[in-house]
């Protein structure tokens, strides 16, 4: 089969159109014919960093994570799965997983999903690992119907996911964002856009909450804007956050009482613990989509497996709205 390799790693590491021998079947997983997949940021990470990340694979390597297509075979003991069916998940990539980036792709069982009847292999193919983590924040932060919900980066991979989740739960979802073309996109979510650049924490805390704090912000964004994050919360409120790779000065969300939820959501694939939940999760994703409550943003441009590199450049230029998408 073709996939595409990293025979080193940097921030000038070109990925390589090389022919490999197809995974074979196991048990407990399946071997699909990919149809699509997305970039990620910790794909970026790996492919610029290497051996620094401790998740990163031997060289040479096949990256990418995310990923919808077809199953071409199914290993003893799988029962959810035959060949023929159209799935989807996050399943490779990263430690001993082959990734992607390739024709065929070996994956577990217990980490895809049906795919989503109602969303094409392209869309499906963006939503996992961002819809995973989104979900996963939502419920541990306890959402239910009724709560002013904040989602930092409404436009962004995992906070477009977190909006329409939350709404979908009953939240009353507000959404900060860059420009005009963002805020429609939060519209039409059905949440309310706070243009970041034009307005203080505190002004829309008293805009929207007279003042006292959202019951749950979900930081898409993280680093430094966590401090943003325990500002806009109310007492006792949630806080989730998905980058807080840094350190910080814990003591507003101290005397706020504030509950930090860090989402990591690779870890049931790096340790294989509890990789069930992501099965549930994307069965979760599909219903809520196939009801018309989630459709995910991909961004404008489109590449092929051949432009994996380019479509890389795309991520980390910053200018993608929504998901950037590879055609297998």
């Amino acid at each position: 089969m073709k996939a595409m390799i990293l025979n080193e790693y940097g921030e000038n590491a070109a990925f390589q159109s090389t022919d490999v021998a197809k995974p074979d079947v196991k048990p407990g997983h399946v071997v699909i014919r990919v149809a699509a997949s997305s970039v990620n940021t910790v794909d970026t990470m790996i492919r610029n960093m290497g051996s620094a990340l401790p998740l990163s694979p031997a060289l040479p390597a096949i990256l990418g994570m995310d990923f919808a297509g077809t199953v071409e075979s199914v290993g003893e003991g799988v029962t959810d799965f035959k060949p023929g069916d159209d799935v989807y998940g996050c399943a490779g990539g990263l430690s001993d997983l082959q990734g992607s980036l390739a024709e065929y792709m070996l994956a577990d069982a217990k980490l895809i999903a049906h795919k989503p009847t109602s969303l094409s292999m392209r869309e499906a193919a963006s939503l996992p690992l961002v819809g995973i983590t989104a979900y996963e924040g939502l419920t541990r932060a306890g959402v239910k119907a009724g709560q002013k919900v904040l989602v930092h980066g409404g436009t962004g991979g995992v906070g477009h996911v977190a909006v329409q989740v939350a709404k979908q739960m009953g939240a009353d979802v507000y959404a900060t964002v860059s420009g005009d073309k963002q805020a429609e996109i939060v519209a039409s979510y059905g949440a309310t856009p706070i243009n970041y650049r034009n307005e203080s924490v505190e002004s829309y805390v008293t805009k929207y909450t007279d003042g006292q704090g959202f019951d749950v912000v979900y930081d898409s964004v993280g680093g430094e804007n966590m401090l943003n994050s325990f500002e806009a919360a109310a007492l006792n409120g949630q806080v989730v956050t998905t980058v807080s790779l840094l350190s910080l000065d814990l003591s507003l969300a101290h005397f706020k009482g504030l509950s930090i939820h860090v989402v990591f959501m690779l870890i049931p694939m790096l340790h294989n613990v509890k990789r069930e939940e992501h099965h549930d999760i994307l069965n979760a994703l599909r219903d809520i989509a196939d009801d018309g409550a989630l459709k995910p943003l991909l961004d404008d441009t489109q590449f092929t497996l051949e432009q994996v590199g380019d479509a890389y450049a795309r991520l980390q230029s910053g200018q993608a709205i929504g998901k950037v998408v590879i055609d297998a």
